[in-house]
């Protein structure tokens, strides 16, 4: 349904699995789990996987903070994506590498929900992709203290409104680990 003529591929999309960004997230384990499931079944099916990476002035690039989590094992064909903003399109080269592999739809996971994956969600909608979010493979760290809700509420909240966002020929949506097929 994606508005990109000529994509007609999916990609999975991990989106900041950082030890500085999901230090203390919520279920951490089981999202970390499931990640690695919907990698295993990108890669049997052919379907590109691609690593974003965040670095800022608290995630400084290169450091311990900014690697991947070890749970999580990038191959050296995957393609990452370095970027300094919460959109991972905003100034970086993800739609190169998309466009490239003729991908319109996104399958997205990762961490914080709150921020990076919410903001790279409707970035793609708003580019002309379809961006479904599975909805038991992305994360948050608790910021209560700040006023925020709790993280699950956080998850669930994001799940449940995009669930049904979709926009003219594009298409959002959630699905769970279990249910996601490429």
């Amino acid at each position: 349904m994606t508005t990109l003529p000529d994509r007609p591929n999916t990609a999975l999309l991990i989106i900041d699995v950082q030890n500085g960004v999901v230090a203390g997230s919520h279920n951490l384990d089981g999202v970390l789990a499931n990640i690695n499931i919907l990698i295993d079944k990108a890669r049997a099916a052919d379907v590109p996987v691609v690593w974003i990476q965040h670095s800022d002035e608290e995630l400084t690039y290169g450091s311990e903070k900014w690697e991947y989590v070890p749970e999580l094992k990038r191959r050296d064909a995957e393609p990452v994506v370095h970027k300094s903003y919460a959109d991972s399109f905003e100034d970086t080269v993800l739609e190169g590498v998309l466009a490239e592999r003729k991908v319109g739809r996104l399958v997205v996971t990762g961490a914080q929900t709150d921020v990076c994956v919410r903001s790279t969600l409707h970035g793609a909608i708003v580019r002309g992709y379809d961006a479904t979010l599975v909805s038991d493979a992305h994360t948050t760290e608790d910021l209560t203290a700040y006023g925020a809700p709790a993280p699950e509420q956080v998850i669930a909240h994001t799940n449940l409104y995009w669930r049904w966002h979709n926009a003219p020929g594009r298409q959002g949506g959630t699905m769970e680990t279990a249910d996601v097929a490429f």
